[in-house]
């Protein structure tokens, strides 16, 4: 018996050992379950002010808030058994592009996107009229 280690036989194939690698736990959750898009308390901010405002007006009622995967949804109903009147969506994705907000009515369509928050909530601003 020496102390050198065994020599690999010819023609006999031996599993290789892997080095074990660090992997950050931050990272790793991440990629396993990625957290859902959410409202930054300014964004909250700027979207409950202009909710408060139409609440007294009567025309809004009731909203849910929805935290998804790819994109946070605030919805504002008239009333809640109804769809949605409108939707501010915050998608992430779309930030570099189009930009990350948007204002989406009952049907789908895209009333207005931005970059900016408050310059997309413009959107629900009514114009006044001359009344003759």
């Amino acid at each position: 018996m020496t102390d050198q280690p065994d020599l690999p036989e010819e023609g006999v194939e031996r599993p290789e050992r892997h080095s074990a690698s660090v992997v950050d736990l931050k990272d790793y959750r991440q990629a396993r379950d990625p957290l859902p898009v959410t409202f930054h308390r300014t964004e909250l901010d700027a979207i409950l002010w202009v909710y408060g405002r139409m609440v007294g007006e009567g025309e809004w009622r009731d909203y849910a808030l929805d935290h998804l995967k790819d994109k946070a949804v605030f919805s504002v109903f008239k009333r809640s058994g109804e769809m949605p009147l409108y939707r501010i969506e915050k998608n992430p994705k779309l930030a570099a592009k189009q930009g990350a907000y948007s204002v989406v009515n009952t049907n789908g369509m895209i009333l207005k996107r931005g970059h900016d928050l408050k310059q997309v909530l413009k959107v629900f601003d009514k114009v006044l009229k001359l009344i003759d």
